[in-house]
């Protein structure tokens, strides 16, 4: 979503980095620029003003100037007010003392509001609680039943009547106290548009509920008016927070910057793709590193936590550095990197991708063709890629449905990649023993030590990362260009 601002943030920053002193034209100019990008990205005027006014203080005053290198005390200053914009903190969701937390969410038609309601449950139940979804939505067709199939995939109840929402709600609070449920989450109609009747029924649901969490579901596609739905409702409601959907979208992201300084309420989650585990809690800070690309190495740790089971990692880690990493294992590493998410959001996680790199579109089906190679092989062949000659390439090829010299790429840059790692954990060679021969001719054998006393040496890294790149520059999935 925020690709086009990020880029331009790349072209403010390049433009003033490497400059040992800033003056006061170089930061005009640079605010000017932050200001024309953060509006192009459809940011609320008010909140861009304030957020270009209170990154001016900071750049005319001691602050820059007592800084040994201005222009990143510049990226250092935008960057928190950016996160300052965006509401500074997680936010923290506290249970109820006395179960059940109760959680509303309203929203308009067409936001989200059902899937989400199913993704927070799945939250909380990895968490550790025991959710309710209430199905309070009776206008829309087939919005209960859609509710039912997601809570069933999650074994998560639901709870509906055919009767009308606020009775549904009132019998929801006996139902979660019958089955010992400790979270509440009361999915409610929407409209086309804010109307007296929408907000007159979200409004009794509420009285009745006595919600400890009411959120609101916004489109982050809608822009603009994203912001204006969330002060309606708010004035209506008193909105905990807002869930933010679509915001892996390609629309241009004004909605997220703007609705905590024009709402005052914060984004408390966002959902990130269309799969219900595709929903995390939103942190101001780690956003607002990303559109500056600088990456997000804390939800990519936290990605990687969950995908990789510990001694997994350990063992594989240690194939590479022994030489002994197989397909097989490379297979099974491509599985689990695909539970991390779409490999493009994981690209714009990582710091210091160019732009190049992360413009490119890596989708999961040309992950699955390189699986696809893998799993065609005999499991000899996995095993000593060296084995494949030209007839085997070509069974291979004909049976993962690509082309010879695709297996011929994947072989020789899965080879390189061995050599690589294989010298970055390589020990030193034993030492020849002084003394030549012992007794009868034949070299004396000690027991004891083989190497060095203290830590191994590792050949020169920089020498073997740069051999190791020249080597992989080639690398690329079947599908993609050359170029």
């Amino acid at each position: 979503m925020f690709d086009t601002l990020t880029d331009r943030f790349d072209g403010i920053f390049g433009r003033i980095r490497g400059k040992g002193k800033l003056s006061p034209a170089d930061v005009d100019e640079t605010l000017r620029e932050i200001r024309l990008a953060l509006l192009e990205a459809d940011v609320n005027f008010e909140v861009v003003k304030g957020l270009v006014a209170r990154i001016r203080d900071r750049a005319v005053g001691d602050e820059l100037s007592k800084a040994l290198n201005p222009s990143q005390q510049i990226v250092k200053i935008v960057l928190e007010e950016l996160t300052e914009s965006l509401g500074g903190e997680a936010m923290s969701v506290t249970f109820a003392p006395k179960p059940p937390t109760i959680v509303l969410m309203a929203g308009l038609q067409g936001s989200g509001k059902t899937t989400n309601s199913a993704k927070l449950a799945n939250l909380f139940k990895s968490q550790g609680r025991n959710p309710l979804l209430v199905g309070a939505d009776l206008q829309r067709p087939a919005a209960v039943e859609q509710l039912r199939t997601l809570g069933a995939q999650l074994d998560v109840p639901v709870f509906s009547e055919p009767s009308d929402p606020v009775s549904v709600a009132r019998a929801a609070l006996d139902e979660a106290k019958r089955l010992g449920r400790d979270v509440i989450i009361c999915d409610t109609a929407g409209r086309l548009a804010i109307d007296e009747a929408l907000m007159e029924e979200v409004r009794q649901i509420s009285e009745v509920l006595d919600p400890h969490y009411t959120f609101l579901v916004v489109d982050a596609m809608t822009g603009q008016d994203a912001v204006t739905v969330a002060e309606n409702f708010h004035n209506t409601l008193a909105l905990d927070g807002v869930i933010l959907t679509k915001l892996d979208g390609d629309a241009r992201g004004g909605a997220a910057l703007s609705v905590k300084e024009v709402v005052g309420r914060p984004i408390a989650f966002a959902s990130t793709g269309e799969k219900i585990d595709e929903f995390e809690v939103f942190y101001p800070d780690r956003l607002a590193s990303r559109i500056l690309g600088m990456g997000d190495i804390e939800t990519l740790i936290e990605k990687a936590e969950a995908a990789y089971e510990e001694e997994e990692a350990e063992e594989a880690a240690q194939k590479l550095l022994e030489g002994t990493f197989t397909l097989d294992d490379f297979l099974q590493q491509m599985q689990q990197l695909k539970k991390m998410g779409p490999i493009g959001n994981l690209l714009g996680m990582m710091p210091g991708i160019p732009k190049e790199v992360r413009d490119v579109e890596i989708e999961d089906k040309q992950i699955n063709r390189l699986e696809a190679i893998i799993r065609s092989m005999t499991i000899e062949e996995r095993a000593n890629p060296d084995m494949i000659d030209k007839s085997r390439r070509l069974r291979i090829a004909n049976g993962s449905g690509m082309q010879p010299q695709d297996v011929s790429a994947l072989v020789s840059q899965f080879k390189e990649m061995k050599k690589m790692m294989k010298q970055f954990g390589m020990a030193p060679k034993k030492p020849k023993r002084k003394g030549g021969k012992g007794k009868g001719g034949k070299r004396g054998r000690r027991g004891g030590r083989t190497t060095a006393k203290g830590p191994a040496k590792m050949a020169n890294p920089t020498a073997v990362m740069n051999e190791g790149m020249e080597s992989l520059q080639g690398l690329r999935l079947p599908g993609l260009p050359e170029d």
